[in-house]
């Protein structure tokens, strides 16, 4: 059976969007998914079977009464985007953040250059951006508005993060 990682945007945060994961793990239970784990409470999951965007953004609302941005990637392709990294060097996971794009950005990557603070560092893949800012992500000068730069959908997640949830969909592969 195959893993799916899902990847929630905006929920527990700022006292909107709430939505515990014992709750989310019991949503993805009742669309078939099976060994559901979650990893914090910013809306990481992986489990076995196949369950669509569309399915889970509708049942959480069903559900919540609100509809977040998701994403579900198959764990090869979030394997292919982490085993990718451009700045493997980075020791402080904190400091580095992949930002997975729900489609291919047209972006020119010279506007996101012009824009970028001074330490920033970043490489654009086919569905992945990887961000290198020291003085992580509130003092980018491109992450507040990365997704108007790149004209697609994103969400981001720190290394430690990325680490932490393919540690957590091996478990079940």
């Amino acid at each position: 059976m195959s893993v799916e990682i899902g990847l929630l945007r905006g929920i527990n945060v700022g006292g909107t969007g709430k939505l515990p994961m014992a709750d989310l793990r019991s949503i993805l239970e009742g669309l078939g998914a099976e060994n559901v784990r979650t990893y914090i409470q910013s809306g990481n999951a992986a489990w076995q079977g196949s369950v669509s965007e569309a399915a889970l953004a509708d049942a959480i609302e069903m559900a919540k009464g609100f509809r977040p941005k998701i994403l579900i990637l198959p764990l090869q392709s979030f394997r292919a985007i982490a085993a990718g990294n451009p700045f493997p060097e980075v020791a402080d996971p904190k400091a580095l953040h992949v930002f997975f794009l729900a489609s291919p950005s047209l972006v020119d990557e010279a506007e996101i250059e012009r824009r970028k603070g001074a330490e920033e560092r970043f490489q654009l893949t086919e569905r992945a951006f990887f961000l290198h800012t020291p003085k992580y992500l509130t003092g980018s000068k491109i992450a507040e508005r990365l997704e108007r730069l790149l004209g697609v959908s994103a969400t981001g997640r720190n290394w430690r993060s990325v680490e932490k949830i393919l540690a957590m969909a091996d478990e079940i592969a």
